[in-house]
């Protein structure tokens, strides 16, 4: 699996190249009304690959997932998903995917066995299979103690597996999950990472998921950035961040857009100016904070540096902080 960036996401297929894909699509737009959702995105991901759409809201998350989960129909393009036309073969492909949404589906007036039971009679199971399907969910989330509890009762954290579990009885090939984080502490996030981690190991299951946790998206083999309806980039999280040229370097400063042309001046280095601050990107990045606390010292009000985040990387993209886009999706 290659490394790079690709900056052109239509040459995502090469990412995947050596292995058979478990989605492809091509050229998927979308439209609500007169607003452009999604436009001319391309992408390839490999089985068994841990896949993440990073993005704020309102980049078009919640579009594809529900494109991808078959909620809503393709508008334009095309997509192929474990070998099935996602537009001509709805009812099959909906056979071999697990879905895990941000919203809770569980009925907290059931008991955790109760949901897994109502939701296997959905796919047809009854009986000693749903019987050893939703024990053996039970045993691999650590939900076997809790089988008999109401899930009203439970944590947020223990709920998340719960959705897992069901999404996973009809022993899917691929799990796709929107926002899976949300309303979980980092403790929770970092142990339902590891689930999905396990599930990829050791059953093969491809997963794919949508979120604006940098954190979450930091666990993935490789991440798609989404931003106003668009693929910018995908690669994974430390090829993204290589592309960024070398520490990245923010200033606090009364006048920004003046010191901006200063150092310009002096040192031949042209910072971004983001939300009022000043941005630059420099190879030894302790050495230049010296350099100009040297120069402008009192004009500076405060100034910090450090390796590349995927943050940086979507300011480094988009010339825009990650969390300044407040639009709500429309769902």
């Amino acid at each position: 699996m290659s490394a790079t960036t690709i900056s052109n996401p239509s040459q995502a297929s090469a990412i995947a190249a050596t292995t058979p894909s478990a989605i492809e699509a091509s050229s998927i737009g979308f439209r609500y009304g007169d607003r452009q959702a999604l436009s001319d995105v391309n992408f390839s991901i490999a089985r068994g690959e841990i896949f993440g759409f990073l993005g704020p809201n309102g980049g078009g998350k919640t579009t594809l997932f529900k494109l991808l989960s078959t909620l809503v129909p393709i508008q334009s393009g095309s997509a192929r998903m474990l070998g099935h036309d996602l537009a001509g073969e709805t009812v099959r492909v909906r056979r071999r995917i697990g879905v895990v949404f941000q919203h809770p589906s569980l009925d907290g007036k059931l008991t955790v066995f109760e949901n897994l039971a109502h939701h296997g009679h959905l796919y047809g199971m009854t009986g000693k299979r749903l019987r050893e399907r939703s024990a053996a969910m039970l045993e691999r989330l650590e939900l076997s103690s809790r089988a008999r509890d109401l899930v009203e009762t439970l944590s947020g954290g223990l709920q998340r597996r719960v959705e897992l579990a069901k999404a996973l009885l009809h022993q899917p090939e691929l799990l796709l999950l929107d926002e899976p984080s949300t309303g979980l502490d980092p403790a929770a996030r970092r142990e339902f990472a590891n689930y999905l981690a396990h599930l990829r190991e050791h059953d093969g299951v491809t997963v794919v998921l949508t979120t604006h946790y940098l954190e979450e998206a930091e666990r993935c083999d490789r991440i798609g950035i989404l931003h106003q309806g668009k693929l910018i980039a995908i690669a994974p999280p430390a090829a993204l961040k290589s592309e960024v040229g070398g520490d990245v370097v923010v200033i606090h400063a009364g006048a920004p857009e003046l010191l901006q042309r200063k150092i310009l001046q002096r040192f031949r280095l042209k910072g971004q100016i983001v939300d009022g601050t000043i941005r630059i990107e420099r190879p030894r990045g302790h050495e230049f904070v010296h350099e100009v606390v040297d120069v402008f010292g009192d004009e500076i009000d405060s100034i910090s540096f450090g390796k590349p985040t995927l943050e940086d990387v979507f300011v480094h993209l988009t010339g825009h902080q990650f969390f300044t886009d407040t639009r709500t999706e429309v769902e």
